[in-house]
């Protein structure tokens, strides 16, 4: 169990995600978690329901906690954060969940010589089945960083990433469910053109999907030697995979999934 004493700025969904995985995994006491949100109807929303504590401010959180979650708005963080930098304790961690707030852009509100983490949950963390990249600055001793990857993995999986694949992360990660909930609708719409009612569609397509995703992560086999495993000589799948590659399926995730990366770079100055 974690000892240490973890408050959140902003209760969105991601916050929620985040506390609703450490409280469920029994990895930290609901009483060491802290939360202030702007809507006080929020704030105590997430104390009734977790158990946990309702800050009366945000600087009262910032004294209190030795890890300091910036939940809120790319826009706002950089101003919430100044505002806050002089009430938070000296070794206090602070990670930022905002995307394309550069780790420099932090420290030049927070000071130079501030922890800092910079990371980049995605949607699926609401369903426990999150993916986080983890960056910290040269600061950051590894038994914190380790402390906040095991936060992360409360409610899926977590890696460290350096800075500069970022952008690789946003289209890999952060923007990819988007790309797969356009394909289990495309699939779902396919199998309804063949007669099957809408939701056992949406099931089925989403289901295939969903393991299919577990058959990478658990055997460890190269996506194409499981794709030639379906792939019967002469049967039904090979002349579907024939028809994608026709159309140029993957040119176009990959030529996708460039564009961006070449937006992130964008958004974030670099």
């Amino acid at each position: 169990m974690l000892e240490k004493r973890i408050g959140f700025i902003g209760g969105g969904n991601m916050a929620k995600a985040i506390i609703g995985g450490l409280v469920n995994s029994g990895k930290i006491a609901p009483s060491s978690i802290w939360i202030y949100d702007r809507k006080p109807a929020t704030n105590q929303a997430l104390a009734d329901q977790y158990g946990i504590n309702a800050a009366g401010s945000a600087e009262a959180l910032a004294r209190e906690v030795d890890i300091l979650f910036a939940a809120v708005k790319p826009n706002v963080i950089l101003k919430v954060l100044n505002d806050l930098a002089g009430q938070l304790r000296k070794d206090a961690v602070v990670v930022s969940i905002a995307a394309g707030v550069t780790l420099d852009s932090l420290a030049s509100v927070l000071g130079h010589d501030r922890k800092i983490i910079r990371a980049m949950p995605n949607t699926p963390s609401l369903v426990s089945e999150g993916m986080t990249s983890v960056t910290p600055n040269v600061l950051v001793e590894q038994a914190e960083l380790e402390e906040v990857v095991t936060i992360f993995e409360s409610f899926g999986k977590a890696a460290v990433l350096n800075e500069y694949l970022i952008h690789s992360v946003v289209s890999v990660s952060g923007s990819a469910p988007a790309y797969v909930f356009m394909f289990i609708e495309a699939m779902a719409d396919a199998a309804v053109l063949g007669g099957m009612p809408r939701a056992q569609a949406y099931q089925f397509a989403a289901q295939a999907v969903k393991g299919s995703a577990q058959m990478v992560l658990e055997t460890g086999k190269h996506p194409a030697e499981l794709k030639d495993m379906v792939c019967s000589p002469g049967g039904t799948t090979i002349e579907a995979v024939k028809v994608l590659e026709e159309k140029g399926f993957r040119a176009a995730v990959i030529e996708a999934m460039q564009r961006c990366m070449a937006k992130s770079e964008k958004l974030s100055g670099a």
